[in-house]
């Protein structure tokens, strides 16, 4: 019989389990655009650190632009792209750990320190090769001490 006091009940149970995909898909679209962010970071980085190693030739606009891109990549309001439910130990698809949201404030601090190497290495990147290579290490140990903490290896 449905009569008032089964509607609510009823409405409730069948949007129930549509909430819980909804969910699992909004994770997956945080869990995509974070990625997509990270290649961004990737190929700049590799811009930068071809030149930096000698297996490309230094070129300061090529440098420059690389380094602005990457400055700019960080400053991207980006919490919404770390839903809690979207680690590794709940979703197959990310590297993320469960650790980032148990220290958030570290994890946060880490990102401020890519955001700084990011600074530095764009007022060094168009200048000379010496300063690209000089930025790089900082930026890259940025990538590292949060890659170290926070992400799991590769399978």
């Amino acid at each position: 019989m449905f009569n008032r006091l089964t509607a609510p009940a009823r409405a409730l149970a069948l949007a129930l389990p549509l909430a819980l995909p909804q969910a699992a898909m909004a994770n997956e679209a945080a869990i995509g655009a974070r990625k997509a962010q990270f290649q961004l970071f990737a190929f700049n980085l590799g811009v930068l650190g071809s030149m930096a190693q000698g297996r490309t030739d230094y070129d300061s606009g090529a440098a420059q632009a690389a380094a602005d891109h990457l400055y700019h990549l960080t400053r991207v309001a980006n919490p919404a792209l770390w839903p809690e439910g979207s680690d590794n130990a709940t979703a197959a698809n990310t590297r993320a750990l469960p650790a980032i949201w148990e220290n958030l404030e570290d994890f946060a601090g880490r990102y401020a320190a890519l955001q700084s190497g990011a600074e530095a290495m764009q007022a060094a990147a168009g200048t000379d090769l010496a300063s690209l290579q000089g930025a790089l290490g900082a930026l890259g140990g940025a990538c590292g001490a949060c890659h170290d903490s926070y992400r799991a290896p590769a399978p």
